[in-house]
């Protein structure tokens, strides 16, 4: 009977530190920024107000921990350098047509409207 209590006992435990461990992800540790760089310039019609309505809805949508600020074209990297930028780390997010990337990787025209030749 020792043996299955101390069964139990370490079972309980080795549950307990597991959900504990897993159940405070780095989110809920405090506020996440990122970065976002676009082809376009800030508030630019139609591409650059969408960028912005996607921003704030993840900022709703994860209760304001995740603050994404917005860089236009040359802000932050020049306007078709978005797709290495991210690549390498320089931000967390990039908003641009993959039809850009086509020299990149040849998959890309399946993400595209790009007729392939």
């Amino acid at each position: 009977m020792k043996r299955r209590s101390f069964i139990k006992k370490v079972t309980g435990a080795g549950i307990v530190l597991t959900t504990s461990t897993l159940s405070a992800p780095a989110i809920a540790k405090g506020k996440i920024k990122w970065k976002m760089v676009t082809c376009w310039p800030k508030n630019f019609p139609a591409l650059g107000t969408g960028v912005k309505r996607i921003v704030d809805a993840i900022y709703a949508m994860s209760d304001g921990r995740l603050d994404i600020k917005i860089y236009g074209a040359g802000e932050l990297v020049p306007a078709f350098e978005v797709f290495d930028a991210v690549r390498e780390g320089t931000a967390e997010m990039g908003h641009d047509a993959p039809y850009y990337w086509i020299a990149k990787h040849p998959a890309m025209p399946f993400f595209t409207t790009l007729p392939e030749d």
